[in-house]
């Protein structure tokens, strides 16, 4: 009894075994078609996303050649040699400015472009310069310089003749100055750095001596006239003898024809003249002939 109460239970699990496994296999077979499913639906997405992906790759090859197309432009454009001169300067001694500009490769097609404007220089000595404005009582004066002025440093000094030049406290670029009885002189230097680079002097006349010079230019004027009209004169006479000279064969014929049409005209005046003495001496000479006809007559 116990040996086959014993064996039903073992074939009771031994049932429920074959039970179990049974009904596993579909569910398996469920979960594998399960599995598969969002496998196949990857496969559909990531083919989408393949066909998007390169969609957007052509979309930003676009851009990339445009950019690339740019950047050759602008290495062609620097490729290209500029060529540079300078303009004149603005002064012809000390320190002035210069405009540079740009012959080739200028934008918009320009022939030539101002690029910037610099500094430039000349000799150091500018001679004798002339006031900014003066009147009878005094006159203003201006040191040789550039903006901004107080970049330079300025020395003026009062010159003597045979003697040191007296410097001045004044060290502005200006020097105001009063007439006095006595003409002077005054001279300049603007120092960079403690070098020269422009020296200039000036005349202070007084003022007896600026209304005489004042009163020059009626003078130097009608002087200027007529030495005008001398020269257009002499110019006139040397271009007429250059004429002549270079057309001296027709000059010679024109007044040859001119000679024999006055010897023409002379010789008709010279046979009236005669006529008329002719006539002036008949009257006298027809006496003598009345006479010498009645004596034939009486005879």
């Amino acid at each position: 009894m116990r040996a086959q109460g014993a064996g039903c239970p073992a074939a009771l699990l031994l049932a429920v075994g074959w039970l179990l496994l049974a009904g596993l296999q579909p569910s398996r077979g469920a979960n594998v078609t399960a599995l598969q499913d969002p496998g196949g639906v990857r496969e559909g997405e990531d083919e989408g996303d393949t066909e998007t992906y390169e969609e957007a790759e052509n979309d930003s090859e676009e851009p990339e050649s445009d950019a690339s197309a740019e950047a050759e432009e602008e290495v062609q454009n620097r490729t290209v040699v500029k060529e540079v001169e300078f303009g004149m300067c603005t002064v012809t001694c000390g320190v002035g400015i210069r405009e540079v500009i740009l012959t080739n490769g200028c934008p918009g097609g320009e022939s030539k472009c101002v690029v910037r404007v610099e500094e430039c220089r000349g000799p150091v000595d500018c001679g004798w310069g002339k006031p900014i404005s003066e009147s009878l009582e005094s006159v203003r004066l201006a040191c040789v310089h550039i903006s901004p002025v107080n970049r330079f440093k300025y020395m003026w000094k009062l010159l003597k003749p045979d003697q040191q030049p007296v410097i001045l406290a004044n060290d502005s670029a200006i020097l105001e100055v009063q007439r006095e009885i006595h003409p002077m002189a005054f001279e300049c230097d603007t120092l960079e750095n403690n070098e020269i680079i422009a020296s200039v002097k000036f005349t202070i006349y007084t003022t007896n001596e600026l209304q005489m010079r004042s009163s020059r230019p009626d003078t130097d004027a009608v002087l200027v006239f007529v030495l005008t009209i001398g020269v257009i004169i002499c110019v006139f006479v040397i271009f007429v003898l250059i004429f002549i000279i270079i057309n001296w064969a027709a000059v010679k014929s024109f007044w040859e024809v001119k000679a024999c049409t006055t010897e023409v005209h002379s010789e008709p005046g010279s046979m009236r003249y005669k006529n008329l003495t002719s006539l002036d001496q008949s009257p006298t000479e027809i006496p003598g002939r009345e006479d010498d006809a009645l004596s034939e007559w009486n005879e």
